[in-house]
């Protein structure tokens, strides 16, 4: 009795430790987490409230003043632009690749994975001198005989093409994850049935593939919200993005407040965006 005891307390402790591990193992995160982002996290919301002096000041301008709703509503019209546009690119891409042979998906899946190899610094630099006065898209357009070029280089155009370039392989690999798991089965079952053509893409392929596309949109998205660098190097100053003008107010003005008030702002309306794709498709599902 007493060796079935001693028995049964050892299995219990062997089982403790093993429901420990996952906990253990996930403590160096966890604490890297707390220590980089959600103490800066919390300091920031801190100074939202209490720079230059403890009060709702800031928020109220933030959610009043013409200039803040204005770069806000800038914001969000650049982010649907750029994920409308990385769909127009992304999903023809992907359907190739999910439709080509196996060794030629792959090499284009290493083409467009590549420039995540490259920073978005570097990226952006590159599109400045291609779209700068004396670039070859200038050259090329007085050669055709377009004797004054438009300005390309600090626009809107020039910024959201840039960002299109950097976010569009987010759309690809979403939308070929989940094209890759469709059943030919059910596309065979769709033409045996009579559906060919436009009607076969409207109302089977494009619904299965929905997901992906609802994955890469909402990642775009969420990332060119706060788009920083790609922005405010290419983008056109009277149409500043929300991290630009939060650049501004803390480099220039050394309004940590507004500022940090912008930014909590932008994270809130962040996690809204979220949550609701959260309540429809799941978060877990983000990845593909």
């Amino acid at each position: 009795m007493y060796k079935g005891y001693a028995m049964g307390n050892g299995i219990a402790k062997l089982t403790e430790r093993k429901n420990l591990w996952p906990w253990l193992l996930l403590a160096p995160l966890a604490i890297y987490m707390a220590v980089f982002f959600l103490v800066p996290l919390i300091d920031v919301a801190i100074m939202s409230v209490t720079e230059p002096r403890p009060t709702l000041a800031n928020y109220q301008r933030v959610l009043t003043g013409s200039l803040y709703l204005r770069v806000f509503l800038n914001t969000f019209m650049t982010a649907i632009m750029v994920t409308f546009a990385c769909l127009l690119v992304g999903y023809p891409l992907a359907y190739l690749m999910a439709s080509s042979k196996p060794r030629t998906a792959t090499l284009i899946l290493l083409l467009v994975t590549m420039s995540f190899w490259t920073s978005f610094l570097v990226r952006t630099y590159a599109w400045m001198v291609l779209l700068g006065t004396n670039g070859p898209i200038i050259w090329l357009l007085q050669s055709l005989g377009v004797q004054q070029p438009p300005q390309l280089l600090f626009t809107r155009f020039s910024s959201t093409l840039a960002m299109v370039h950097i976010l569009a392989p987010y759309m690809v690999m979403n939308i070929y994850s989940v094209m890759r798991k469709i059943d030919p089965v059910l596309i065979r079952s769709a033409e045996s049935l009579g559906a060919k053509g436009l009607a076969l893409f409207r109302h089977v392929y494009l619904p299965l593939t929905a997901p992906g596309i609802a994955n890469g949109s909402v990642l775009v998205l969420v990332i060119c919200l706060g788009f920083y660098v790609t922005p405010v190097l290419l983008g056109s100053p009277r149409e500043q993005m929300v991290a630009g003008l939060i650049g501004n107010q803390i480099d220039e003005f050394l309004a940590f407040g507004m500022g940090s008030a912008m930014a909590m702002v932008l994270l809130v309306v962040t996690l809204v965006i979220l949550t609701i794709y959260h309540r429809r498709f799941g978060l877990d599902k983000l990845w593909g």
